[in-house]
C-alpha cells in the first residue's frame, strides 16, 4: 500500500502539500509506509486494534440501547505538527486559559467585567454552567480551571482556530497516552528518528499539579480521583489516571465529611483527603448545595471546599466559561484581563441573541453550522449544507423561540489526514484537543493532545459517540535528533 493514489481533494492536508509532497517532518513516515510490503500496514493496523482491545480502552455509548462498552477506533497513520506551529499554539493556549481563569474568578466575586459592560450580565447568569453557590469562593492559589481540554481546528487557510473550550471534566487524555504506546510499538524506529515530543509524563505532571493545589502547609497531601462509577462513559479514563498516578479511585459513598474535612473510607479506617480530581458534574457533587436528589455526591463537600480544607479540580462553577455563548466573548475577555490580542482566534461566531446576528443566521441556515450552547458531543447541532429543508426549518423555529441558546458559525473546510480504508488511503477531517494543566505557578500544555478523526466519509463530526476515532499526534522537536520518549516498548511489538 502506497500514498501515490492519495488525493487531498483540495482540502488542507496535515501530511501532504497540495502538490502531493510530504510536509516537513512527515517525509520519513511517508517513505516508511510506502516501503512496507503488501498487506503489512493492514497487519499493523489490526495488531494495533487488538492491542487496544487487550488494554481495555473503551467508552460507553449512552445512545446504545444496551449501553455497552465500545473500543475507541484508532487509525495508524499519525498526525504531525511542526515545532514552530506548536510553539505558537502553546503560547495561545496559555494565554486563553489564563484569561478564562481570571474571568471565572471575577464573575463569582467582583463581577467587574460585567460592570464595565464587556459581557452582558444576563448572558453570564443564564449560562448553564453558572452556579450561584460559588459566589464569593476563592479556590487555593486562585486557580479554578486546573485541567482544560481546548478543541482546535485548522481551516482551509492553514490557520488554527479555537472551536470550543472544555473546563468542566474534559475527557480523552487516556487515549492520548495509550495511542502513543501503540504507535511506539508499531513504528519504533520511525518514532525514534522523528524526534517527537513526549506525552507519557502527563500522569506525573498531573499528580504534581494536584499536589500543589493542596491546602497550605501539607507536605504529603492525599489525592483521589472521584468517579461517578463504572457506568460513566469515561470510567476507563478515571481508573486509568488513578492507576497511573498511584492514587485512590473513589466514588461518592467512599467519602464523608467530618468536622469540615473530607475523609475517605479505607480498610484501616477513615483517612483525610486533601485534593480531589473530580470527574463528576457540579450538580451531583453535594446534595446539600446542588441537586438534593443526588445519590452520587458527598453532603458537606462544598462547605469543606469553601473553608479551604480540600481542593477540588476543577473547582465547581468553571462551566460558566465554557458556555458557547460566553465563547463568543473570549477575544474580549482576553483583551480585558491581559491587555493582549488573542494569539489563537475563535471561529467567526454569530450570536443569535443579537438581533442583527440572528437575522443573518435565519437568512443563511443553508450555509452555517448552528449549535445549541448547552449541548456537547456533536449533539444539538445543525450542519446547514448537509441538512434537509425540514431540519433547517425546525432549527429556525428553535432559534426564534430561544435565541439565547444558539450560536452559528461558518461551515469550515476542516483539515484532513489520511486514514486507512481497506486497501487504500482516504482523507478524513480532524480536530485537535490539547490538554492544559494550570498549576500554582505555571501552565503546562501537553504536546499535541488528542487528534479526533471523523471516520465517516465527508463527515465533520469527530466525536466518538457519533462514529469518530483518534490518531496519535506527533509534535516534533525543533532541535531534531532522537525522540525524547524511549521506544523500549517497541522491541516487544512490531519492528519497523
Amino acid at each position: 500500500m502506497k500514498f501515490d493514489r492519495y488525493d487531498t481533494e483540495g482540502f488542507y492536508d496535515e501530511l501532504f502539500t497540495p502538490d502531493g509532497h510530504p510536509r516537513p517532518g512527515a517525509e520519513l513516515v511517508v517513505r516508511r509506509i510506502n516501503n512496507l510490503p503488501e498487506q503489512e500496514l493492514q497487519r499493523r493496523q489490526l495488531a494495533a486494534e487488538k492491542a487496544l482491545l487487550n488494554l481495555g480502552i473503551t467508552f460507553n455509548v449512552y445512545s446504545n440501547e444496551a449501553q455497552t462498552e465500545k473500543i475507541f477506533p484508532f487509525d495508524i497513520v499519525p498526525r504531525i505538527v511542526q515545532a514552530n506551529e506548536w510553539t505558537r499554539l502553546e503560547e495561545g493556549l496559555r494565554q486563553r486559559i489564563q484569561a478564562l481563569n481570571a474571568f471565572i474568578h471575577d464573575v463569582y466575586n467582583k463581577q467587574q467585567i460585567i460592570k464595565d459592560g464587556i459581557i452582558p450580565a444576563d448572558l453570564v447568569f443564564s449560562a448553564d454552567g453558572y452556579r450561584k453557590p460559588c459566589i464569593g469562593l476563592n479556590p487555593i492559589h486562585g486557580v479554578w480551571c486546573h485541567i482544560t481540554g481546548t478543541d482546535l481546528v485548522r481551516a482551509a487557510d492553514g490557520e488554527f482556530y479555537v472551536l470550543e473550550d472544555n473546563l468542566r471534566c474534559p475527557s480523552g487524555v487516556s487515549y492520548v497516552l495509550e495511542n502513543r504506546l501503540i504507535m511506539k510499538r508499531t513504528f519504533p524506529m520511525v518514532f525514534d528518528s522523528c524526534s517527537v515530543q513526549p506525552v507519557t509524563d502527563y500522569p506525573s505532571r498531573l499528580l504534581d499539579m494536584l499536589q500543589e493545589m493542596a491546602p497550605h502547609g501539607l507536605r504529603s497531601p492525599t489525592v483521589a480521583v472521584w468517579t461517578p462509577g463504572i457506568y460513566n462513559s469515561a470510567y476507563f479514563e478515571h481508573s486509568f489516571l488513578a492507576q497511573q498516578m498511584g492514587v485512590q479511585l473513589v466514588e461518592g459513598n467512599d467519602l464523608i465529611v467530618r468536622r469540615g474535612e473530607v475523609m475517605m473510607r479505607t480498610t484501616k479506617g477513615l483517612e483525610r483527603v486533601d485534593v480531589i480530581y473530580r470527574r463528576i458534574d457540579d450538580d451531583f457533587m453535594d446534595p446539600k448545595v446542588f441537586r438534593a436528589d443526588s445519590m452520587l455526591g458527598v453532603p458537606g463537600l462544598m462547605e469543606a471546599f469553601s473553608k479551604g480544607n480540600v481542593a477540588l479540580a476543577n473547582a465547581p462553577g468553571t462551566g460558566v466559561a465554557d458556555d458557547k455563548a460566553v465563547y463568543a466573548y473570549v477575544p474580549e475577555i482576553i483583551r480585558y484581563y491581559l491587555n493582549e490580542d488573542p494569539i489563537i482566534n475563535n471561529v467567526p461566531t454569530y450570536a443569535c441573541w443579537r438581533e442583527e446576528d440572528r437575522a443573518y443566521v435565519l437568512e443563511h441556515l443553508d450555509e452555517l453550522v448552528v449549535k445549541a450552547v448547552n449541548e456537547s458531543g456533536g449533539y444539538g447541532m445543525l450542519i446547514g449544507p448537509h441538512a434537509t429543508q425540514a431540519e433547517r426549518e425546525e432549527f429556525r423555529r428553535r432559534i426564534q423561540a430561544k435565541p439565547r441558546t444558539y450560536i452559528a458559525q461558518p461551515t469550515l473546510a476542516l483539515s484532513r489526514v489520511p486514514v486507512l480504508v481497506d486497501d487504500h488511503f482516504e482523507g478524513r477531517h480532524v480536530d485537535l484537543r490539547p490538554y492544559i494543566l494550570y498549576g500554582k505557578d505555571s501552565i503546562y500544555v501537553l504536546p499535541g493532545g488528542l487528534t479526533r478523526v471523523a471516520l465517516k466519509k465527508g463527515s465533520l463530526v469527530v466525536n466518538s459517540s457519533q462514529g469518530g476515532g483518534s490518531k496519535d499526534t506527533w509534535v516534533l522537536n525543533s532541535q531534531g535528533g532522537p525522540s525524547p520518549e524511549s521506544t523500549l516498548a517497541g522491541k516487544e511489538g512490531l519492528s519497523c
